[in-house]
């Protein structure tokens, strides 16, 4: 690692392929979604609605990830 990348915590294998990436998109928003909805169930008010209106922007992103998914790798059959 390069000065210039010594503050990087994450990163992505630059060789993964489009399946790999598209897989772990799906995956990480549909566990952001989870947590959401278990974490809306402690709240009230105000900081319900933002966690269920976050919760619905990763629901977004759960269904434009599965489209892509979809296309890029479809099921056999």
């Amino acid at each position: 690692m390069s000065k210039a990348d010594s503050t990087t915590l994450f990163s992505v294998a630059p060789n993964a392929s489009n399946e790999t990436l598209i897989t772990n998109s799906y995956e990480t928003f549909t566990s952001v979604s989870t947590l959401l909805l278990d974490l809306s169930e402690d709240l009230n008010g105000k900081h319900r609605d933002i966690a269920l209106a976050i919760h619905q922007l990763s629901e977004l992103g759960v269904l434009l990830t599965a489209r892509l998914l979809d296309r890029e790798v479809p099921c056999p059959g």
